[in-house]
């Protein structure tokens, strides 16, 4: 099984790119401006029609390109005529983000639910990242808030550190999910099974009896998002490391 490498317990994590006024987030301006300030890069990965991974992280194009469609229903192409925040920056491809990147600074990549329930009906998006990634040489970890996409992915892609996304899952900001099931999910019962090698939780359940117990064992543990400094240092009691926006975390 792959392990997380230093660099991820390291260097802070810019929470969809450094991205701010006139920098939207996910895109390609959003990368350099983490790697000139020498953060690494967490993203989302949504797929374009075809199962195309693209760098976006809603489920449709209202908020960010102000569309009403949903992004797995257009073509790639079609998408990189797109503008997102009215600004010059297009949705980017996976493979675009990572021909930026280019290994210089670790990558985080969320592979978003496409079942909406968190089951079994994970599609085969995990399986095109994770061919995108074969010949990828930077560090990079992937993560999901669905164990059965981590399980899949690690399946595909074991030299790849894989990761459960995790929060104590409240009812009201999941409300498709039973109680069972998201007892089931704040407990991070498929750790194991999944094949994940970390954690990134929300900071603000990071006393959850289940995420201390894996932090005992030695499983690293980074966490979102994190706003300001006091939010910081109080997520660094027990987070190995942070995913950030809206300030300039230490480095």
């Amino acid at each position: 099984m792959a392990t997380l490498p230093l660099e991820f317990l390291r260097i802070p994590f810019a929470h969809r790119g450094l991205h701010g006024p006139g920098v939207p987030e996910n895109s390609l301006a959003a990368a350099e401006a983490a790697i000139a300030a020498g953060y690494g890069i967490e993203m989302d990965i949504q797929p374009a029609a075809g199962c195309v991974p693209m760098v976006f992280h809603d489920y449709d194009l209202a908020r960010l390109a102000g569309d009403e469609g949903y992004i797995a229903d257009i073509e790639a192409g079609d998408l990189a005529g797109m503008r997102l925040l009215d600004t010059d920056q297009a949705i980017p491809t996976l493979a675009e983000m990572l021909r930026l990147v280019a290994g210089r600074v670790p990558l985080l990549i969320e592979i978003k639910d496409q079942d909406g329930r968190l089951g079994t009906n994970i599609g085969d998006l995990h399986d095109h990242v994770a061919d995108q990634l074969k010949s990828y040489d930077g560090p990079v970890a992937v993560m999901s808030f669905n164990p059965h996409v981590v399980k899949a992915f690690h399946a595909a892609m074991p030299r790849i550190p894989a990761g459960i996304t995790s929060c104590g899952f409240p009812a009201e900001d999941w409300p498709a999910l039973d109680k069972d099931t998201r007892r089931d999910l704040a407990g991070i019962g498929d750790f194991e099974a999944s094949g994940a090698c970390f954690i990134s939780h929300d900071r603000n359940d990071l006393a959850n009896p289940r995420v201390v117990a894996l932090k005992s064992r030695g499983v690293p543990v980074l966490c979102w998002t994190v706003r300001s400094p006091a939010e910081e240092a109080e997520a660094r009691r027990l987070a190995d490391n942070i995913t950030f926006e809206g300030y300039a975390a230490p480095r």
